[in-house]
């Protein structure tokens, strides 16, 4: 995709310690292949810069998730599957995550196993969120019902193919040439971490540790800096940043000048800087600088060598394209009714939706009179930034009331 995603879609940091699951299971978890093979692949679909990815639980699905880097358990966010499942041996704990609000209630399990093609795992460590506070299928335009992130990426070498929208994941230690320019990892609380370079105006040349958050759609997101908020620079707007476990992330959206990964240089960066008690207060024990999201990373066709602790870029036909942010202000969810109906949800100050009078809670009935019945998202959100200046009638239902407006769309940073 060739947008930035912000602010439909933030970042899912969960703070489920490892250390939790631990003391509940002391089973080995591990994916693996049965008889002599050694690797195996799958295809994804990517939305909004995220990979999505089919997975069986208990022997039912398959069931579409987040392939993410930056959660830790298996993650179940969409209730309706539990009863299917089978569950009873579940365990109540507090969840905190990233945004206004509370801790969430969620449940633990040991008694899941899933499967990804060939590849299986029992007793995989498990968080299930008692409601779906996320609404996951309401910003992705598609039924998601979780996350599947470390247990996955500890237990092979896994090559995500942007290009291909495929992911060949092999055995660690299977003889194998990977291209690409390796980049070091660590992997703290089992997630991956690198050093990149910034270079920013105010500021000078800066390494920063940053989490690699596929799971993440934006660019970057920088939230500390020598334990105070990560300076936000003085060309920037407000906006929002999206959606985190415990409610809305707030906060500027600007740009770095540059940014170096090993050997590539990224020019004109779209950074976020979320509100400081948010989402960075809530990370200053994990010591990084902020989060390397899924709009750099789908620009490479990487490959994760958690065993190793090394991870491979190749930039593919995608790394040349333009950082932008949302041109109109407008972030949309979906509703299905059980058709889909495509609803405005926030409105940025100042944007153009707000200049036009559109409000929160409209549904969008049709854009440059197209009916949204004959769209998907993607398509929708492609129009809503495809060009500063262009105008976009938006057809709307407003409490019965069919309202036509028009924006002009306008590059705001």
């Amino acid at each position: 995709m060739g947008y930035v995603n912000f602010f439909f879609l933030k970042v899912i940091l969960i703070s489920i310690t490892i250390g939790i699951f631990s003391a509940y299971t002391a089973k080995a978890q591990q994916f693996s292949f049965n008889g002599s093979r050694t690797k195996n692949a799958v295809n994804f679909t990517l939305i909004r810069n995220l990979v999505i990815i089919p997975l069986y639980i208990n022997n039912k699905g398959p069931y579409d998730f987040i392939l993410d880097t930056g959660v830790g358990p298996l993650v179940i966010t969409d209730t309706s599957i539990v009863k299917d499942l089978n569950l009873k041996d579940l365990r109540p704990i507090k969840i905190t995550g990233l945004g206004k609000g509370m801790e969430i209630d969620a449940f633990l399990s040991n008694e899941v196993s899933a499967k990804v093609n060939k590849a299986t795992i029992n007793y995989i460590p498990t968080a299930i969120l008692k409601t779906d506070i996320l609404g996951l299928s309401n910003y992705m335009g598609t039924r998601i019902y979780g996350l599947l992130g470390y247990y996955f990426f500890n237990s092979f070498t896994v090559e995500i193919n942007y290009s291909s929208k495929r992911i060949v994941f092999s055995l660690p230690g299977t003889k194998k040439k990977i291209k690409g320019d390796i980049v070091p990892l660590e992997i703290i609380n089992n997630k991956p971490y690198i050093n990149v370079e910034l270079d920013i105006k105010e500021l000078g040349a800066i390494t920063a540790k940053v989490v690699v958050d596929n799971g993440a759609s934006h660019a970057i997101s920088l939230e500390t800096l020598n334990e105070k908020p990560f300076p936000v620079p003085e060309k920037s707007i407000p906006a929002n940043l999206g959606i985190g476990l415990s409610g809305p992330i707030s906060g500027n959206v600007g740009r770095v000048p540059k940014i170096t990964i090993g050997n590539f240089e990224l020019k004109d960066v779209i950074s976020s800087y979320p509100i400081y008690d948010d989402v960075a207060v809530k990370t200053l024990i994990l010591n990084r600088n902020g989060n390397l999201g899924a709009d750099i990373l789908s620009r490479f066709n990487v490959t994760f060598d958690y065993a190793n602790e090394i991870m491979y870029l190749k930039p593919n036909q995608y790394f040349k394209r333009p950082f932008e942010h949302d041109m109109s202000g407008i972030e949309v969810y979906v509703q299905e009714t059980p058709e889909k109906h495509y609803f405005i949800s926030r409105i940025e100050p100042d944007s153009p939706a707000e200049l036009a009078g559109i409000n929160e809670g409209d549904e969008i009935m049709s854009i440059n009179f197209t009916n949204t019945k004959s769209l998907n998202l993607n398509d929708i959100t492609k129009t809503l930034r495809s060009g500063d200046g262009r105008g976009i009638f938006l057809s709307l239902n407003r409490n019965g009331e069919l309202l036509i407006k028009l924006i002009k769309l306008k590059k705001r940073i």
